[in-house]
């Protein structure tokens, strides 16, 4: 038997993917990402070897920054229409847990593929990993459509 809520993900999944609109959603925020990870780097780059943070901190300062831009684009391009184009304190705290998630995800992905395939395939595979774990809690949870 499967979960209701299950059920209504993939029924939503299905209506989204024969509209096409999953697919264009899926390149907005792949392109969004792409922008978002030379922010990440920029600013850890910057801070790190310009500013000579620790490297933790710096990353986490990166990350923080990379993802309020992730945020707030896919907030008024990829998902504007489900989110209104209204940026939010509790979606803006869902898409960063979100965020940990995917990089959870990638991380274990890449742990445990390191054993078994070359390193740099085992990278993009865990980077494969994190797009779909991102934009899947993006597209279904962080911005659904909301009754009005």
């Amino acid at each position: 038997m499967i979960p209701a809520p299950l059920k209504n993900i993939v029924a939503r999944l299905n209506v989204a993917w024969h509209e096409r609109a999953i697919a264009l959603k899926a390149v907005s925020f792949a392109m969004v990402g792409v922008v978002n990870t030379a922010i990440d780097f920029s600013v850890f780059w910057t801070v790190a070897e310009l500013l000579r943070w620790p490297l933790v901190p710096a990353n986490v300062l990166a990350w923080l920054v990379a993802v309020s831009f992730s945020y707030g684009m896919n907030t008024f391009i990829t998902f504007g229409p489900e989110s209104g184009r209204i940026l939010r304190w509790r979606d803006y705290a869902t898409f960063a847990a979100s965020g940990i998630a995917g990089m959870v995800c990638a991380t274990a992905t890449l742990f445990v593929l390191s054993y078994f395939l070359p390193l740099v395939a085992a990278k993009l595979i865990s980077i494969l990993v994190s797009f779909v774990i991102n934009f899947s809690l993006s597209h279904f949870v962080v911005f659904r459509k909301r009754e009005q």
